[in-house]
């Protein structure tokens, strides 16, 4: 970490006087250490003046037993902020707080988005933020203990800090579980909770509340408050939305998650960066390549140049990321519209063609789902024979044939645009103040990606359009996957063309089992199929990640789903959770 610089050389004094602390040179980025109380003047100028107006990832460090770091500065909370307009890279903002009382500002009256980022912070870290309406767990529930991701919390089976574990290797003796911490020993309560009495709240926040009872000759109804899910078939997982209804109309929201909540990231601390890989496919498990693109870049980031994938390797990996793309937008679209009501016509139609695609990954990395296929400097495998031609086959003939297909079928179908047109309205405004990215930001108008705004691998040297549909509604999110995909076959014809013989690792990346990249931290994004998916990563110098975040799409999407909701019909509701192309191992990690 760099010395802070005298306060008279700092940016935006003019702005904030005593705002920024100190700059900061990491690996790739200069962060602002910023005055806590200053965040909020500091965060409004940079979107109003700066055009930094997408807050992208906003999450907390624990420095305890850090290098200089003391009581005084134990927590740290970072935001990343991005330009929609400008694109390029991040403005990155830290504040530090003391072990005491770690308090800082909501940034929600700057950025809406931060809500459900905030919400984690305080869940996981317990730090919090004054402001907020509706400051309360959402990944545990109000009965938990503690906040785990901090570094001195450790679980009821607590083994080591960082793996591998003893009980593994080397010595590998084994002790059961319960012999170390007996049944009933394995809960704990926070001080002055009592799980007899307790009872969740269905909501804390005021509401939008809009009454059908003023309209004349409308039927005088009674709020009622209804579960939907979290064990509902519409719910694409265990979501559970908490609505509360006039007659049919739903009136207020509020969405509950967390039902598969395993602490992916505590996991990520404790495991060597590579022992990560595999766990990346257990995130959005519709999109396991991706994923681990996402986090290969993260981490050779860190590494530096001498990780740097050979030409045949990028090439490999855009191709698996593009197939993904296709595979996750085939699987949306025909879970939307079994949605809809069409039961499992469309749904059967694009399975079967995911299924194809999924052959392909099964015989370049022996897996259909959990791919576990990149390495740090490259892939793990080859192409093998014949794999390149039935891949030709789907990209130039069956593929491009049966998505025309698909749209013939259900882009003009005259009851799917009487259902979804106009509904789940969100502007394009309200869809980047609420952070929302990938097709959920472009159907509403913004275009918005991150292979055009910040290019990655060797996105730079395709041709390819950025997809948008100005209807804002569920309608054009469906639109703009279907484009998406024939997006996506134009990017894997250009690199099936391109690719060249070569290597597939880097000579560093080759069994390199255990890495230890130099102290610092990174931010590493592609565009995901679901939107923007980030890893944020701070290392100390070991061979286990200080800080492993994961910034998920899927989670801070949902940002909108309250009020894309309000206002509709019970039905509506579905399809426009549908539509928001949710994965809830990625949603609760």
């Amino acid at each position: 970490m760099s010395d802070a610089t005298t306060e008279t050389s700092l940016p935006y004094q003019d702005v904030a006087p005593g705002a920024v602390l100190a700059a900061e040179q990491g690996l790739h980025d200069t962060s602002l250490i910023v005055a806590p109380d200053k965040l909020i003047a500091l965060a409004t100028h940079l979107r109003d003046h700066e055009g930094y107006d997408l807050l992208s990832n906003l999450t907390g460090v624990d420095y305890l037993g850090f290098k200089d770091r003391t009581a005084a500065d134990r927590f740290e909370v970072v935001y990343h902020l991005y330009s929609t307009t400008k694109g390029g890279g991040p403005k990155v903002l830290k504040v530090r707080l003391p072990e005491d009382n770690p308090t800082v500002p909501s940034l929600m009256p700057v950025y809406p988005g931060a809500d459900l980022q905030e919400r984690e912070a305080y869940d996981l870290y317990g730090i919090h933020f004054a402001g907020h309406p509706n400051l309360r767990r959402i990944l545990l529930w109000e009965g938990f203990n503690g906040h785990p991701m901090r570094k001195d919390w450790q679980e009821a089976y607590f083994e080591a800090d960082l793996k591998p574990f003893k009980s593994r290797h080397p010595v590998g003796y084994h002790v059961w579980a319960e012999d170390r911490n007996p049944w009933g020993s394995n809960v704990h309560y926070p001080d002055g909770f009592d799980p007899e009495t307790w009872s969740e709240p269905v909501t804390t926040r005021p509401l939008e509340h809009r009454s059908s009872n003023g309209v004349p000759g409308a039927l005088k109804t009674d709020r009622i408050v209804v579960n939907v899910g979290p064990q509902h078939p519409s719910t694409h997982g265990v979501f559970r939305m908490i609505v509360e209804l006039e007659g049919e109309t739903i009136t207020a929201l509020e969405p509950e998650m967390g039902y598969l909540h395993r602490n992916h990231e505590k996991i990520g601390e404790r495991n060597t960066y590579l022992m990560n890989m595999p766990y990346t496919d257990r995130l959005d498990y519709i999109s396991s390549m991706s994923n681990n693109l996402a986090y290969a870049i993260a981490v050779e980031k860190l590494l530096g140049e001498a990780y740097r994938p050979p030409e045949r390797a990028e090439y490999l990996r855009v191709i698996m990321a593009e197939l993904t793309r296709i595979v996750n937008h085939l699987f949306s679209v025909g879970t939307f519209f079994n949605d809809l009501g069409a039961f499992f016509t469309p749904l059967f139609y694009a399975v079967r063609e995911r299924e194809l695609i999924l052959d392909l990954f099964e015989s370049v990395s022996g897996s259909r789902m959990m791919c576990n296929y990149l390495r740090f400097g490259g892939v793990v495998a080859d192409l093998p024979a014949g794999w390149l031609d039935t891949c030709k086959q789907l990209v130039y003939e069956r593929l491009p044939a049966k998505i025309d297909e698909l749209e013939r079928y259900l882009v003009g179908n005259e009851i799917v645009q009487q259902r979804s047109i106009g509904v789940g309205y969100l502007s394009p405004a309200d869809a980047v103040a609420l952070s929302c990215t990938g097709p959920q930001l472009r159907g509403s108008g913004v275009p918005y990606d991150i292979r055009r705004a910040e290019p990655y691998s060797i996105y730079d040297r395709f041709d390819f359009d950025v997809v948008t549909f100005p209807g804002c509604d569920v309608y054009a999110r469906f639109l703009v996957r279907m484009e998406e995909m024939r997006q996506s076959l134009k990017i894997l014809r250009q690199a099936i063309k391109q690719l060249p013989e070569g290597p597939i690792i880097s000579a560093k990346g080759q069994g390199a089992y255990t890495v230890r990249p130099p102290a610092g931290d990174v931010y590493g994004r592609i565009e995901a199929p679901k939107g923007e998916l980030g890893f944020y990563l701070v290392s100390n110098g070991a061979g286990n990640p200080w800080r492993y975040r994961v910034r998920p799409p899927s989670y801070i999407n949902l940002n909108a789903l309250r009020p894309m909701v309000v206002g509709n019909k019970v039905a509506d509701a579905i399809i426009i959770l549908g539509a928001i192309d949710i994965v809830l191992g990625e949603v609760d990690r």
